[in-house]
């Protein structure tokens, strides 16, 4: 993996937390999943149950991203922070 790149993914991430703005809920779904792609790859694990709504809605974001290479998803996080500075 590309050293440049993953200090790239640390700062954004680090800027992610520090947004002037919340990002509305389809926004956030999608830094979530993309950030867990880019660090544990694949979804893996239970699908969380009918009545944990925001847990379900996080796992189906991140099994969204299946097969995406982690470094792809390094990049798009980056953009999609910068984007939202």
């Amino acid at each position: 993996m590309n050293a440049d790149l993953q200090t790239r993914f640390e700062q954004a991430a680090a800027a992610a937390q520090k947004l002037a703005t919340r990002p509305n809920n389809d926004t956030l779904l999608q830094i979530y999943a993309l950030y867990k792609q880019a660090t544990s790859g694949d979804a893996s694990g239970k699908r969380p149950g009918l009545f944990d709504v925001v847990g379900r809605a996080k796992f189906d974001a991140w099994a969204g991203m299946k097969g995406l290479a982690k470094e792809m998803a390094m990049q798009q996080y980056i953009d999609l922070v910068a984007k939202l500075q």
